[in-house]
Protein backbone atom coordinates (compact mmCIF):
# COMPACT_ATOMS: atom_id res chain seq x y z
CA UNK A 1 0.00 0.00 0.00
CA UNK A 2 1.35 3.50 -1.26
CA UNK A 3 2.25 5.89 1.84
CA UNK A 4 4.30 8.41 -0.28
CA UNK A 5 3.80 11.90 -1.98
CA UNK A 6 0.50 12.95 -0.17
CA UNK A 7 0.87 16.77 -0.38
CA UNK A 8 -0.15 17.40 3.79
CA UNK A 9 -3.32 18.86 5.07
CA UNK A 10 -6.30 19.91 2.46
CA UNK A 11 -7.22 23.42 2.76
CA UNK A 12 -10.50 24.21 3.85
CA UNK A 13 -13.77 23.90 1.63
CA UNK A 14 -14.50 26.79 -0.63
CA UNK A 15 -17.02 27.51 -3.62
CA UNK A 16 -14.42 27.23 -7.03
CA UNK A 17 -13.57 30.97 -7.78
CA UNK A 18 -13.69 32.15 -10.99
CA UNK A 19 -11.45 30.86 -13.59
CA UNK A 20 -9.89 32.53 -16.39
CA UNK A 21 -12.11 33.13 -19.77
CA UNK A 22 -11.60 29.45 -21.48
CA UNK A 23 -10.83 27.28 -18.24
CA UNK A 24 -13.01 24.30 -18.24
CA UNK A 25 -14.57 23.99 -14.75
CA UNK A 26 -15.51 20.05 -15.29
CA UNK A 27 -13.80 17.66 -16.84
CA UNK A 28 -15.54 14.62 -17.91
CA UNK A 29 -13.23 11.33 -18.44
CA UNK A 30 -14.76 8.46 -20.23
CA UNK A 31 -12.46 5.28 -20.20
CA UNK A 32 -12.58 3.39 -23.31
CA UNK A 33 -11.03 -0.27 -24.54
CA UNK A 34 -11.89 -1.21 -27.86
CA UNK A 35 -14.96 1.17 -27.72
CA UNK A 36 -15.10 1.80 -31.99
CA UNK A 37 -18.73 1.06 -31.99
CA UNK A 38 -20.15 3.64 -28.94
CA UNK A 39 -17.47 5.92 -28.87
CA UNK A 40 -18.76 8.47 -31.03
CA UNK A 41 -22.48 8.00 -30.12
CA UNK A 42 -21.83 8.54 -26.62
CA UNK A 43 -19.28 11.81 -26.99
CA UNK A 44 -21.90 13.61 -29.35
CA UNK A 45 -24.64 12.80 -26.73
CA UNK A 46 -22.75 14.01 -23.60
CA UNK A 47 -21.28 16.83 -25.37
CA UNK A 48 -25.36 17.83 -26.85
CA UNK A 49 -26.28 17.78 -23.47
CA UNK A 50 -23.80 19.36 -21.90
CA UNK A 51 -23.70 22.34 -24.62
CA UNK A 52 -27.51 22.66 -23.41
CA UNK A 53 -27.74 22.12 -19.81
CA UNK A 54 -24.13 23.17 -18.06
CA UNK A 55 -23.72 26.34 -17.41
CA UNK A 56 -19.85 26.57 -17.22
CA UNK A 57 -17.11 25.79 -19.66
CA UNK A 58 -16.57 21.74 -19.76
CA UNK A 59 -13.96 19.12 -21.22
CA UNK A 60 -14.70 15.91 -22.57
CA UNK A 61 -11.74 13.79 -22.49
CA UNK A 62 -11.22 10.57 -23.97
CA UNK A 63 -9.14 8.01 -21.97
CA UNK A 64 -8.31 5.05 -24.63
CA UNK A 65 -6.88 2.01 -22.60
CA UNK A 66 -4.62 0.54 -25.25
CA UNK A 67 -7.26 -0.01 -27.69
CA UNK A 68 -6.08 -2.31 -30.57
CA UNK A 69 -9.29 -2.08 -33.07
CA UNK A 70 -10.19 1.51 -34.84
CA UNK A 71 -10.71 3.34 -31.40
CA UNK A 72 -7.95 5.96 -31.18
CA UNK A 73 -8.84 7.07 -34.79
CA UNK A 74 -12.55 7.73 -33.94
CA UNK A 75 -11.72 9.41 -31.06
CA UNK A 76 -9.17 11.79 -32.85
CA UNK A 77 -11.90 12.64 -35.27
CA UNK A 78 -14.01 13.46 -32.79
CA UNK A 79 -11.56 15.70 -31.21
CA UNK A 80 -11.37 17.31 -34.56
CA UNK A 81 -14.81 17.80 -34.54
CA UNK A 82 -15.47 19.41 -31.48
CA UNK A 83 -12.80 22.03 -29.58
CA UNK A 84 -14.48 20.74 -26.19
CA UNK A 85 -13.46 16.96 -26.73
CA UNK A 86 -9.34 16.25 -26.29
CA UNK A 87 -8.06 12.30 -26.54
CA UNK A 88 -5.30 11.17 -24.48
CA UNK A 89 -3.81 7.18 -25.43
CA UNK A 90 -2.08 4.85 -22.53
CA UNK A 91 -0.34 2.13 -23.38
CA UNK A 92 -1.71 -0.45 -20.73
CA UNK A 93 -4.92 -1.24 -19.76
CA UNK A 94 -6.49 -0.33 -16.31
CA UNK A 95 -9.81 1.77 -15.84
CA UNK A 96 -7.73 3.26 -12.27
CA UNK A 97 -4.72 3.59 -14.31
CA UNK A 98 -6.61 5.82 -17.05
CA UNK A 99 -8.25 8.16 -14.96
CA UNK A 100 -5.22 8.07 -12.28
CA UNK A 101 -3.33 9.72 -15.47
CA UNK A 102 -5.94 11.88 -16.98
CA UNK A 103 -7.18 13.33 -13.30
CA UNK A 104 -3.37 14.06 -12.06
CA UNK A 105 -2.59 16.22 -15.55
CA UNK A 106 -6.28 18.08 -15.64
CA UNK A 107 -6.42 21.71 -14.57
CA UNK A 108 -9.81 21.73 -14.59
CA UNK A 109 -11.09 22.22 -10.73
CA UNK A 110 -13.74 19.07 -10.70
CA UNK A 111 -13.15 16.10 -12.15
CA UNK A 112 -15.63 13.12 -13.03
CA UNK A 113 -15.68 9.97 -14.93
CA UNK A 114 -18.51 8.29 -16.46
CA UNK A 115 -18.81 4.97 -18.59
CA UNK A 116 -18.91 4.71 -22.08
CA UNK A 117 -22.49 2.82 -22.48
CA UNK A 118 -24.11 5.87 -20.63
CA UNK A 119 -26.05 3.77 -18.50
CA UNK A 120 -26.87 6.57 -16.03
CA UNK A 121 -29.14 9.28 -16.76
CA UNK A 122 -27.34 12.64 -17.63
CA UNK A 123 -29.98 14.99 -16.10
CA UNK A 124 -27.88 13.64 -12.66
CA UNK A 125 -25.06 15.40 -14.15
CA UNK A 126 -25.69 18.52 -12.87
CA UNK A 127 -26.45 17.31 -9.29
CA UNK A 128 -23.52 15.66 -9.56
CA UNK A 129 -21.08 18.22 -9.89
CA UNK A 130 -22.75 21.06 -8.06
CA UNK A 131 -21.66 20.08 -4.35
CA UNK A 132 -18.38 19.86 -5.73
CA UNK A 133 -18.42 23.57 -6.92
CA UNK A 134 -20.10 25.19 -4.50
CA UNK A 135 -17.57 23.61 -1.73
CA UNK A 136 -19.98 21.58 0.06
CA UNK A 137 -18.49 18.14 -0.90
CA UNK A 138 -15.21 16.73 -1.86
CA UNK A 139 -16.48 13.65 -3.70
CA UNK A 140 -19.70 12.70 -5.56
CA UNK A 141 -20.70 9.26 -6.46
CA UNK A 142 -24.15 8.42 -8.63
CA UNK A 143 -25.97 5.65 -6.04
CA UNK A 144 -27.91 2.88 -7.92
CA UNK A 145 -28.97 1.48 -4.36
CA UNK A 146 -31.08 4.44 -3.27
CA UNK A 147 -34.38 4.64 -2.39
CA UNK A 148 -35.36 7.16 -5.20
CA UNK A 149 -33.37 5.29 -8.32
CA UNK A 150 -34.84 3.50 -11.23
CA UNK A 151 -32.78 0.79 -12.04
CA UNK A 152 -32.86 -1.50 -15.13
CA UNK A 153 -30.79 -4.54 -14.99
CA UNK A 154 -30.94 -8.44 -14.21
CA UNK A 155 -31.58 -10.58 -11.29
CA UNK A 156 -27.53 -11.58 -11.41
CA UNK A 157 -26.24 -8.28 -12.08
CA UNK A 158 -28.26 -7.05 -8.97
CA UNK A 159 -27.09 -9.66 -6.57
CA UNK A 160 -23.64 -9.42 -7.47
CA UNK A 161 -23.87 -5.32 -6.61
CA UNK A 162 -25.66 -5.79 -3.52
CA UNK A 163 -23.63 -8.43 -2.23
CA UNK A 164 -20.42 -6.80 -3.05
CA UNK A 165 -21.67 -3.48 -1.40
CA UNK A 166 -23.10 -5.93 1.65
CA UNK A 167 -19.40 -6.90 2.03
CA UNK A 168 -17.96 -3.42 2.07
CA UNK A 169 -20.01 -2.87 4.65
CA UNK A 170 -19.35 -5.63 7.14
CA UNK A 171 -15.49 -5.29 6.36
CA UNK A 172 -14.62 -2.25 5.65
CA UNK A 173 -17.20 -0.80 7.26
CA UNK A 174 -17.77 1.59 4.21
CA UNK A 175 -21.33 4.00 4.53
CA UNK A 176 -21.87 5.11 1.27
CA UNK A 177 -24.23 2.97 -1.07
CA UNK A 178 -23.01 2.09 -4.51
CA UNK A 179 -19.06 1.88 -4.58
CA UNK A 180 -18.92 0.42 -8.32
CA UNK A 181 -21.44 2.62 -10.21
CA UNK A 182 -19.41 4.27 -13.16
CA UNK A 183 -20.73 8.35 -12.15
CA UNK A 184 -18.02 9.69 -10.04
CA UNK A 185 -17.03 13.07 -9.60
CA UNK A 186 -13.91 14.50 -7.26
CA UNK A 187 -12.41 18.04 -6.77
CA UNK A 188 -9.03 18.40 -7.67
CA UNK A 189 -7.09 19.49 -4.96
CA UNK A 190 -8.44 16.22 -3.53
CA UNK A 191 -7.60 14.51 -6.17
CA UNK A 192 -4.29 15.27 -5.96
CA UNK A 193 -3.74 14.84 -2.24
CA UNK A 194 -5.66 11.48 -2.32
CA UNK A 195 -4.67 9.92 -5.72
CA UNK A 196 -1.14 9.25 -4.04
CA UNK A 197 -2.93 6.77 -1.77
CA UNK A 198 -4.60 4.50 -3.95
CA UNK A 199 -2.98 1.51 -5.56
CA UNK A 200 -5.21 -0.32 -7.65
CA UNK A 201 -5.08 0.88 -11.61
CA UNK A 202 -8.35 -1.70 -12.58
CA UNK A 203 -11.75 -1.78 -11.35
CA UNK A 204 -11.33 -1.63 -7.93
CA UNK A 205 -9.57 1.93 -7.97
CA UNK A 206 -13.31 3.10 -7.51
CA UNK A 207 -13.77 1.49 -3.68
CA UNK A 208 -10.47 2.06 -2.59
CA UNK A 209 -10.76 5.54 -3.34
CA UNK A 210 -14.34 5.91 -1.51
CA UNK A 211 -12.90 4.20 1.17
CA UNK A 212 -9.73 5.68 1.94
CA UNK A 213 -11.94 9.01 1.21
CA UNK A 214 -14.46 8.08 3.47
CA UNK A 215 -11.81 7.04 6.72
CA UNK A 216 -9.81 10.09 6.19
CA UNK A 217 -13.16 12.22 6.86
CA UNK A 218 -13.99 13.53 3.41
CA UNK A 219 -17.23 14.46 2.31
CA UNK A 220 -19.03 11.98 -0.22
CA UNK A 221 -22.43 12.90 -1.65
CA UNK A 222 -24.32 10.74 -3.34
CA UNK A 223 -27.00 11.08 -5.83
CA UNK A 224 -29.64 8.77 -7.13
CA UNK A 225 -29.42 8.20 -10.40
CA UNK A 226 -31.97 6.50 -13.23
CA UNK A 227 -29.53 3.48 -14.64
CA UNK A 228 -30.08 0.70 -17.56
CA UNK A 229 -28.12 -1.85 -17.71
CA UNK A 230 -26.26 -2.21 -21.05
CA UNK A 231 -26.83 -6.01 -21.70
CA UNK A 232 -23.29 -5.85 -24.17
CA UNK A 233 -21.27 -4.69 -21.72
CA UNK A 234 -17.57 -6.70 -21.91
CA UNK A 235 -16.87 -6.50 -17.78
CA UNK A 236 -15.86 -10.17 -16.71
CA UNK A 237 -17.45 -10.39 -13.76
CA UNK A 238 -16.03 -13.32 -12.05
CA UNK A 239 -12.67 -11.63 -12.40
CA UNK A 240 -13.59 -8.56 -11.53
CA UNK A 241 -15.37 -9.87 -8.82
CA UNK A 242 -11.95 -12.04 -7.21
CA UNK A 243 -10.19 -8.61 -7.65
CA UNK A 244 -12.64 -7.19 -5.83
CA UNK A 245 -12.33 -8.90 -3.26
CA UNK A 246 -7.93 -8.86 -3.14
CA UNK A 247 -8.46 -5.23 -3.01
CA UNK A 248 -11.23 -5.83 -0.06
CA UNK A 249 -8.52 -7.75 1.45
CA UNK A 250 -5.21 -5.66 1.09
CA UNK A 251 -6.87 -2.43 1.81
CA UNK A 252 -8.56 -3.58 5.11
CA UNK A 253 -5.17 -5.19 6.08
CA UNK A 254 -3.22 -1.70 5.25
CA UNK A 255 -6.28 0.37 7.82
CA UNK A 256 -5.98 -2.26 10.68
CA UNK A 257 -2.29 -1.85 10.66
CA UNK A 258 -2.58 1.68 10.18
CA UNK A 259 0.14 2.05 7.43
CA UNK A 260 -2.24 4.86 5.32
CA UNK A 261 -1.31 8.32 6.54
CA UNK A 262 -4.83 9.54 6.00
CA UNK A 263 -4.37 12.74 8.03
CA UNK A 264 -3.20 14.26 5.46
CA UNK A 265 -6.81 14.43 3.87
CA UNK A 266 -7.89 16.41 6.92
CA UNK A 267 -10.18 19.12 6.36
CA UNK A 268 -10.20 22.52 9.00
CA UNK A 269 -13.77 22.55 10.52
CA UNK A 270 -15.58 25.09 8.26
CA UNK A 271 -14.40 27.90 5.43
CA UNK A 272 -15.73 30.84 7.45
CA UNK A 273 -12.97 32.90 8.74
CA UNK A 274 -14.26 32.29 12.43
CA UNK A 275 -13.47 28.79 12.20
CA UNK A 276 -9.74 29.29 10.50
CA UNK A 277 -8.82 29.20 14.55
CA UNK A 278 -10.31 25.75 15.98
CA UNK A 279 -6.95 23.68 14.59
CA UNK A 280 -9.69 20.70 13.66
CA UNK A 281 -12.69 18.99 15.45
CA UNK A 282 -11.89 17.42 18.77
CA UNK A 283 -12.52 13.22 19.04
CA UNK A 284 -15.94 12.66 19.99
CA UNK A 285 -16.13 11.78 23.62
CA UNK A 286 -18.90 9.53 23.16
CA UNK A 287 -17.38 7.65 20.51
CA UNK A 288 -14.21 6.97 23.23
CA UNK A 289 -16.49 6.16 26.01
CA UNK A 290 -18.19 2.99 23.54
CA UNK A 291 -15.09 2.13 22.46
CA UNK A 292 -13.32 1.77 25.66
CA UNK A 293 -16.58 0.38 27.60
CA UNK A 294 -16.04 -3.08 24.99
CA UNK A 295 -12.06 -2.66 25.72
CA UNK A 296 -12.57 -2.16 29.22
CA UNK A 297 -15.56 -5.01 29.35
CA UNK A 298 -13.40 -7.60 27.68
CA UNK A 299 -10.07 -6.51 29.39
CA UNK A 300 -12.33 -6.99 32.45
CA UNK A 301 -13.15 -10.43 31.66
CA UNK A 302 -9.78 -11.28 30.45
CA UNK A 303 -8.50 -10.09 34.21
CA UNK A 304 -10.90 -12.46 35.69
CA UNK A 305 -10.17 -16.11 33.53
CA UNK A 306 -6.10 -15.01 34.46
CA UNK A 307 -7.21 -14.50 38.10
CA UNK A 308 -9.42 -17.49 38.61
CA UNK A 309 -6.06 -19.40 36.74
CA UNK A 310 -3.35 -17.70 38.83
CA UNK A 311 -5.35 -17.83 41.79
CA UNK A 312 -5.25 -22.25 41.46
CA UNK A 313 -1.67 -22.01 42.64
CA UNK A 314 -0.64 -18.75 44.53
CA UNK A 315 -2.39 -16.08 47.06
CA UNK A 316 -4.90 -13.72 46.18
CA UNK A 317 -2.38 -11.03 46.21
CA UNK A 318 -0.10 -12.48 43.85
CA UNK A 319 -2.93 -13.43 41.65
CA UNK A 320 -4.41 -10.06 41.47
CA UNK A 321 -0.98 -8.44 40.67
CA UNK A 322 -0.28 -11.04 37.56
CA UNK A 323 -3.42 -10.58 36.30
CA UNK A 324 -4.04 -7.36 36.25
CA UNK A 325 -0.29 -6.85 35.03
CA UNK A 326 -0.95 -9.15 31.31
CA UNK A 327 -4.49 -7.62 31.17
CA UNK A 328 -3.13 -3.85 31.72
CA UNK A 329 -0.75 -4.77 28.77
CA UNK A 330 -3.68 -5.59 26.23
CA UNK A 331 -6.08 -3.22 27.56
CA UNK A 332 -3.49 -0.22 26.63
CA UNK A 333 -2.39 -1.71 23.60
CA UNK A 334 -6.27 -2.11 22.55
CA UNK A 335 -6.96 1.35 23.94
CA UNK A 336 -4.49 2.67 21.62
CA UNK A 337 -5.33 1.50 18.68
CA UNK A 338 -9.51 1.28 18.86
CA UNK A 339 -10.38 3.75 21.48
CA UNK A 340 -8.26 6.58 20.69
CA UNK A 341 -6.90 6.01 17.10
CA UNK A 342 -3.16 5.73 17.65
CA UNK A 343 -1.57 4.33 14.61
CA UNK A 344 2.42 2.93 13.78
CA UNK A 345 4.74 2.06 16.47
CA UNK A 346 5.26 5.37 17.57
CA UNK A 347 5.24 5.96 21.23
CA UNK A 348 4.17 2.97 21.85
CA UNK A 349 6.74 2.08 24.65
CA UNK A 350 6.15 5.36 26.06
CA UNK A 351 2.52 4.37 26.09
CA UNK A 352 2.91 1.09 27.68
CA UNK A 353 5.01 2.92 30.23
CA UNK A 354 2.46 5.24 31.00
CA UNK A 355 -0.04 2.91 31.19
CA UNK A 356 2.06 0.73 33.85
CA UNK A 357 2.11 3.98 36.26
CA UNK A 358 -1.84 3.67 35.32
CA UNK A 359 -2.27 -0.08 36.21
CA UNK A 360 -0.29 0.89 39.72
CA UNK A 361 -3.17 2.79 40.17
CA UNK A 362 -5.83 0.18 39.62
CA UNK A 363 -3.89 -2.57 41.41
CA UNK A 364 -3.20 -0.13 44.61
CA UNK A 365 -7.09 -0.04 44.65
CA UNK A 366 -7.62 -3.67 43.76
CA UNK A 367 -5.17 -5.01 46.22
CA UNK A 368 -6.44 -2.44 48.80
CA UNK A 369 -9.86 -3.93 48.27
CA UNK A 370 -8.27 -7.50 49.18
CA UNK A 371 -6.78 -6.54 51.89
CA UNK A 372 -9.96 -5.22 53.40
CA UNK A 373 -11.56 -7.68 52.77
CA UNK A 374 -9.20 -10.28 54.55
CA UNK A 375 -9.34 -7.97 57.75
CA UNK A 376 -13.12 -7.99 57.47
CA UNK A 377 -13.42 -11.98 57.38
CA UNK A 378 -10.64 -14.73 58.00
CA UNK A 379 -11.19 -17.06 55.06
CA UNK A 380 -13.55 -14.80 52.36
CA UNK A 381 -15.27 -17.30 49.43
CA UNK A 382 -13.70 -17.10 46.16
CA UNK A 383 -17.24 -15.63 44.84
CA UNK A 384 -17.04 -12.80 47.20
CA UNK A 385 -13.68 -12.36 45.96
CA UNK A 386 -15.07 -11.90 42.57
CA UNK A 387 -17.39 -9.39 43.38
CA UNK A 388 -15.06 -6.96 45.45
CA UNK A 389 -12.25 -7.17 42.95
CA UNK A 390 -15.16 -6.45 40.31
CA UNK A 391 -16.43 -3.22 42.44
CA UNK A 392 -13.16 -1.99 42.80
CA UNK A 393 -11.95 -2.41 39.09
CA UNK A 394 -15.22 -0.47 38.23
CA UNK A 395 -13.78 2.36 40.57
CA UNK A 396 -10.46 1.47 38.85
CA UNK A 397 -11.75 1.49 35.11
CA UNK A 398 -13.37 5.50 35.29
CA UNK A 399 -10.21 6.56 36.87
CA UNK A 400 -8.10 4.46 34.00
CA UNK A 401 -10.20 6.53 31.17
CA UNK A 402 -9.68 9.82 32.59
CA UNK A 403 -6.02 9.10 33.09
CA UNK A 404 -6.13 7.65 29.18
CA UNK A 405 -7.40 10.16 27.94
CA UNK A 406 -5.43 13.53 29.68
CA UNK A 407 -2.22 12.47 29.87
CA UNK A 408 -1.39 8.55 28.21
CA UNK A 409 -3.72 9.11 24.74
CA UNK A 410 -3.91 13.07 24.76
CA UNK A 411 -5.06 15.62 21.31
CA UNK A 412 -1.49 16.95 20.89
CA UNK A 413 -2.82 18.46 17.54
CA UNK A 414 -2.52 21.52 18.64
CA UNK A 415 1.06 21.49 19.96
CA UNK A 416 2.62 20.68 16.38
CA UNK A 417 2.32 24.21 15.25
CA UNK A 418 2.94 27.50 17.12
CA UNK A 419 0.34 29.64 17.61
CA UNK A 420 -0.02 32.56 14.88
CA UNK A 421 1.21 35.80 16.53
CA UNK A 422 -1.47 38.26 17.15
CA UNK A 423 -2.33 41.38 14.71
CA UNK A 424 -0.92 44.42 16.16
CA UNK A 425 -4.39 46.51 17.82
CA UNK A 426 -5.15 49.20 15.31
CA UNK A 427 -5.02 52.65 16.85
CA UNK A 428 -8.24 54.42 17.13
CA UNK A 429 -8.38 57.87 15.32
CA UNK A 430 -10.98 60.60 15.94
CA UNK A 431 -11.92 61.90 12.82
CA UNK A 432 -14.43 63.91 14.48
CA UNK A 433 -18.20 64.23 14.46
CA UNK A 434 -20.00 63.06 11.66
CA UNK A 435 -21.71 65.03 8.90
CA UNK A 436 -25.23 65.43 8.81
CA UNK A 437 -27.48 63.94 6.63
CA UNK A 438 -29.22 66.53 4.43
CA UNK A 439 -33.07 67.10 4.73
CA UNK A 440 -33.62 66.76 1.71
CA UNK A 441 -31.43 65.11 -1.64
CA UNK A 442 -32.27 65.76 -4.99
CA UNK A 443 -30.63 62.87 -7.54
CA UNK A 444 -30.81 63.76 -11.41
CA UNK A 445 -32.86 61.21 -13.23
CA UNK A 446 -30.92 58.37 -14.57
CA UNK A 447 -30.26 58.51 -18.26
CA UNK A 448 -30.41 54.41 -19.15
CA UNK A 449 -29.56 54.82 -22.90
CA UNK A 450 -26.14 56.18 -22.47
CA UNK A 451 -24.94 52.29 -21.83
CA UNK A 452 -25.72 49.66 -23.93
CA UNK A 453 -24.86 45.36 -23.14
CA UNK A 454 -21.37 45.25 -23.73
CA UNK A 455 -20.17 48.65 -23.34
CA UNK A 456 -16.42 49.18 -22.21
CA UNK A 457 -17.94 51.12 -19.04
CA UNK A 458 -20.27 48.41 -18.29
CA UNK A 459 -17.45 45.26 -18.91
CA UNK A 460 -15.29 48.19 -16.30
CA UNK A 461 -17.68 47.95 -13.33
CA UNK A 462 -18.42 43.91 -14.01
CA UNK A 463 -17.29 41.40 -11.02
CA UNK A 464 -14.95 39.22 -11.78
CA UNK A 465 -16.52 36.30 -10.79
CA UNK A 466 -19.20 36.73 -13.63
CA UNK A 467 -16.61 34.30 -15.51
CA UNK A 468 -18.34 31.70 -14.04
CA UNK A 469 -22.26 33.09 -13.93
CA UNK A 470 -24.94 30.58 -15.55
CA UNK A 471 -25.40 31.80 -19.24
CA UNK A 472 -28.47 30.37 -20.36
CA UNK A 473 -29.36 30.79 -24.75
CA UNK A 474 -32.41 32.18 -22.86
CA UNK A 475 -30.22 35.02 -21.39
CA UNK A 476 -30.60 36.72 -24.67
CA UNK A 477 -34.46 36.08 -26.13
CA UNK A 478 -36.25 39.09 -26.48
CA UNK A 479 -39.50 37.23 -25.09
CA UNK A 480 -37.66 36.35 -21.99
CA UNK A 481 -38.66 39.22 -20.02
CA UNK A 482 -36.98 39.51 -16.77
Amino acid sequence: MRTDSSPGTLPAREHLPAAPAGTPVLDVVIPVYNEEKDLQPCVRRLHEHLARTFPYAFRITIADNASTDTTPQVAARLAAERPEVTTFRLEQKGRGRALRAVWSASDAPVLAYMDVDLSTDLNALLPLVAPLISGHSDLAIGSRLARSSRVVRGPKREFISRAYNLILRGSLQARFSDAQCGFKAIRRDVAQALLPLVEDTGWFFDTEMLVLAERAGLRIHEVPVDWVDDPDSTVHIVRTATDDLKGVWRVGRALATGSLPLDRLTRPFGDDPRDREIQDVPKGLARQLVGFCVVGGLSTLFYLLLYSGFRVFTGSQVANALALLVSAIANTAANRRLTFGVRGRGGAVRHQAQGLVVFGIGLALTSGSLAALDAATSDPAHSTELAVLIAANLAATVLRFLLFRAWVFPDRRDEQEPPAAEAPPVPRQDFGPLPQRPAERRYAPYDTTRFRAGDAADRTWRDATAQLQPIRPTDTDPRNAR
